[in-house]
């Protein structure tokens, strides 16, 4: 008897996204998550798809019920894509868990689990294509066969490649033998045709070139990191478990994950490692690798098509025991995880902003009681919410309460700029922070400056009418970029020239205001042209090995400063940085988000701390027009516990996440009118679903319900236009949840962009 299977086809569209059935045709290998391809549709175009299940074939009945209708005949599947099954088990269970969970397509959740060039064949395995001899024994034969009477070659070309042959003895690829021998692609080509030379290949794995930016130490763990890797261990073995580790910075929590993963290797299993930013994947790559040797495999959107490919390929095939990278290293193919990190576990890059729109840590908690393995998150600074639940018992709280070694954690000092400005000092840098770059220099030790804007000028403005040069897609205003000598809008990217009179009132008073990093690294050379500086943005980092080298550069000693926004603020461990300079610490704080003052916190806290990480102590300037504020005090003292306190009353008394939840549903069209009044009733239809579900009592959960222009009201030539929906923590919170998904599910249109629930970003 034969087989059919189900299929889903890979269209991301809600009417196709369910399971078609095909006949596998006798002597076709199929498994539970093979890549195949389909007859698809009344034109039966061919489409690739995913199998789902795979059954033995059902024989009709003799005794049809001529009542029923007939059976649908069944097409065949057109072929195997991949010798093997691309998706495990496990994955496709996860998908339909983020389907549920995302209210996404099946098909949207299982794409995140492949390389996307895996799709429609666009990249390949790499096949090195290599030459060995014939027959070695009838070498010398076979080269005096290639010389004329006089005893010189006739194709000296020819005669180099067999000598060279000769001489290795083995199988030399083709490119190797082009290195030795230049232009003799013809000659190879030729010696083939004698029979001299027999072809072959092998296939290779491409492998980002990525090495440990400072050797790997083999260090002895102190009392509190044994406690710490003891209960990781215990958690292994009892297959299930959260733990938080927190640990001030430089407290040496990447030596506790990598002895937590030895451990999780010895005992035959996996491990995936999250890190937050692309930024930090070659460093802790780097570490990881020198530790592991070959056994790592990286994932994250940096790596070219064919490394991307080919890491993946590893880790299904068995060939890497341990996945790190980005977000979306979290789906990594493997099949006995024992263990998860999430490192820097407060940071909102884990949050997709793309659809599906789901949370790393969600998926990671999923995949680690999938598999019957601990979850670990780690940071100097956790999320308020993390801390909450380690706190009330829910995580285990594991603590690294001084850095290693006991070396001291640096020294903060707090510049008030107005006090600066009234003593008539308008430039960048304050006196001390300028009076502590210049001993830097002078004592051969580094310096890191960090400024949470890249361009020169964060916006321009008229000084006779008060216009801000805007974007003309976005509500937003433009960022100058000195560097190229033009406006840029840093949410679509569209550019402008740079204006000369106003656009509003025609006047030429135009002013640039605000810093960014561009200014930073130019202030920086005015002050100390023989110092070299590098900059680290979105500006600069413009290849996959960008990135890499500069912060080479940088660890060699090779460059004096390094200017950068968030990509350089954590996880980096530069021995000679003896200064970190915060220019403005007051961007964060006057984003209108519930969460500015512990985002600010937490970036403070972080850059401060990569300052004074060996011998040398550290300092640490911040700059800063609010110095009393309470962010700023607590990251002065290095004090996350009292701002865990602090924060934690101020939520409570504004009834504000853990103790609260938003729910963010997102309209966009190009018409306003249009989208305010479809708004307007989903709203309104919206709001009777949930009185009839949560009734009476219910109501008083819903503390706030509106629908209004989002705060950023236009992106991208689109209006945007928003329900929020704050929803008090009680037991009908998850009726309450499941509602708004259902009615969204049920009430799409092409005005409808998403659901959020807890929105990493409120604007």
């Amino acid at each position: 008897m034969g087989q059919t299977c189900e299929v889903i086809v890979d269209i991301a569209h809600a009417n196709v996204d369910r399971l078609y059935s095909y006949i596998v045709p006798d002597g076709m290998l199929v498994f539970v998550g093979s890549h195949v391809l389909v007859p698809f549709g009344s034109g039966n175009r061919q489409r690739e798809g995913f199998v789902i299940r795979v059954m033995e074939a059902v024989e009709p009945t003799a005794d049809h019920d001529e009542n029923q209708p007939s059976p649908v005949a069944l097409k065949p599947l057109l072929r195997v894509i991949e010798p093997y099954p691309i998706l495990t088990p496990e994955q496709i269970e996860l998908a339909y868990w983020m389907q549920k969970s995302y209210y996404c397509l099946l098909v949207d959740a299982l794409r995140l689990m492949i390389p996307a060039q895996l799709r429609g064949s666009k990249v390949k395995e790499r096949i090195d294509k290599t030459i060995q001899l014939a027959k070695p024994e009838e070498i010398e034969d076979q080269l005096h066969s290639l010389l004329d009477k006089s005893g010189k070659p006739r194709s000296p070309k020819q005669y180099e490649v067999l000598e060279t042959l000769k001489a290795c003895g083995l199988e030399m690829t083709v490119s190797d033998v082009l290195a030795y021998v230049p232009e003799s692609r013809s000659a190879i080509s030729a010696l083939v045709k004698r029979g001299y030379m027999v072809e072959g290949g092998h296939v290779t794995f491409r492998r980002p070139n990525i090495s440990a930016l400072l050797p790997d130490k083999q260090v002895t763990l102190n009392d509190a990191q044994k406690s710490a890797v003891d209960a990781i261990t215990r958690a292994m073995e009892a297959k299930s478990g959260t733990l938080l580790l927190h640990g001030v910075t430089g407290s040496g929590k990447t030596e506790v994950y990598m002895h937590a993963i030895e451990h999780c290797l010895a005992a035959g299993r996996q491990a995936i490692m999250l890190v937050p930013e692309i930024s930090l994947t070659p460093q802790t790559v780097g570490l990881f690798q020198e530790r592991f040797s070959d056994g790592i495999a990286v994932l994250h959107s940096r790596l070219s098509a064919g490394e991307r490919f080919d890491e993946w390929r590893r880790i299904r095939l068995g060939k890497a025991r341990v996945a790190v990278g980005a977000r979306s290293a979290v789906f990594a193919p493997m099949q006995n995880v024992g263990l998860i990190i999430v490192d820097e576990e407060h940071e909102g890059s884990y949050q997709s902003e793309t659809v599906p729109r789901y949370g790393a840590l969600d998926v990671a908690s999923y995949r680690a009681k999938q598999f019957g393995a601990p979850m670990l998150l780690g940071s100097a600074t956790p999320s308020l919410l993390s801390y909450y639940r380690a706190r009330s018992g829910r995580y285990q709280l594991l603590e690294l309460p001084g850095r290693v070694q006991n070396r001291p954690l640096p020294v903060v000092e707090i510049i008030d700029m107005r006090q600066e400005f009234q003593a008539g000092n308008n430039g960048i840098f304050s006196g001390k922070l300028a009076q502590y770059l210049s001993e830097c220099l002078k004592n051969s030790q580094q310096a890191m400056l960090f400024i949470n804007r890249r361009g020169y000028s964060t916006f321009v403005s008229c000084r006779n009418c008060g216009h801000v040069v805007q974007c003309d897609d976005c509500d937003i205003s433009m960022t100058h970029h000195k560097g190229e000598n033009r406006l840029r809008c840093h949410f679509c990217g569209a550019v402008k020239p740079l204006p000369t009179v106003c656009p509003a009132c025609g006047k030429p008073f135009i002013k640039y205001f605000g810093i960014g990093t561009e200014q930073v690294e130019e202030a920086l050379h005015d002050l100390f042209p023989s110092a070299v500086t590098l900059r680290m943005d979105t500006d600069t980092i413009r290849t996959k090995d960008t990135m890499q080298q500069m912060l080479g550069t940088f660890a060699r000693g090779e460059a004096q400063f390094l200017v950068g926004t968030q990509m350089i603020a954590k996880g980096h461990d530069f021995p000679n940085v003896t200064l970190v300079g915060v220019v403005a610490a007051d961007s964060t704080l006057m984003i209108p988000d519930y969460r500015s003052t512990e985002r600010t916190f937490q970036l403070l806290t972080q850059v401060a701390g990569r300052a004074g990480r060996d011998e040398s102590p550290g300092r640490v300037v911040i700059q800063t027009y609010s110095p009393a504020h309470p962010a700023i005090r607590y990251a002065r003292e290095h004090d996350y516990k009292s701002f865990y306190a602090y924060e934690l009353e101020q939520r409570k008394k504004a009834v504000f996440p853990p103790f609260s939840l938003f729910v963010r549903i997102l309209f966009s069209s190009d018409n306003e009118t249009t989208l305010h009044a479809e708004v307007t009733a989903y709203a309104e239809q919206l709001k009777l679903a949930l009185d009839e579900r949560l009734g009476k009592e219910g109501e008083r959960d819903i503390l706030l319900y509106s629908a209004s222009p989002a705060p950023i009201k236009r992106k991208q030539r689109a209006y945007r236009y928003q329900i929020l929906i704050k929803l008090l923590r009680t037991a009908r919170l998850s009726s309450a949840i499941q509602t708004i998904y259902t009615f969204a599910g049920d009430h799409r249109n092409e005005l409808f962009a998403m659901v959020e629930v807890n929105p990493q970003d409120m604007l």
